[in-house]
C-alpha cells in the first residue's frame, strides 16, 4: 500500500513505516499529524488497485508522526561578476521536519 501526498508545494510517494523529510510543519516533536492532500492511492504494491484524485482524493488520509524538526546542511550562494570587483557570498539553512508515516487510509 502506498500513496502520493502533497505538502509544502512538493509531492512525495509514501508507504507505511517510511521516514521522509518535508518542509517545516507546525507541531511539536512526537505529535501526530494528518495529510489530507492525497493525489494518488494504491491498495497493493503492483499498482493494480489504483485511485487517482482530481486533484485530491476526498476519502483518503495519510497519518504520520513528527520525529524531529531541524535545519538542513548549509547551502552556499556565490555571486560573481568578472572585471567589476563584485563578489557576494551568502549561506542558507532550510528548516525541515522529519516524519514517519504510520498509516494510509484509502
Amino acid at each position: 500500500m502506498w500513496a502520493v501526498i502533497e505538502t509544502g508545494g512538493k509531492q512525495y510517494k509514501v508507504a507505511p513505516q517510511e521516514k521522509i523529510m518535508v518542509e517545516k510543519l507546525e507541531g511539536k516533536d512526537g505529535s501526530n499529524i494528518k495529510f489530507d492532500r492525497v493525489l494518488l492511492w494504491s491498495g497493493d504494491q503492483e499498482g493494480k488497485k489504483l485511485e487517482i484524485g482530481q486533484p485530491y482524493l476526498e476519502k483518503a488520509l495519510v497519518s504520520a508522526k513528527i520525529l524531529k524538526t531541524a535545519k538542513d546542511k548549509k547551502v552556499i550562494v556565490l555571486k560573481y561578476k568578472p572585471k567589476k570587483r563584485y563578489r557576494v557570498k551568502k549561506g542558507h539553512r532550510q528548516k525541515y521536519t522529519e516524519v514517519e508515516i504510520t498509516g494510509i487510509k484509502g
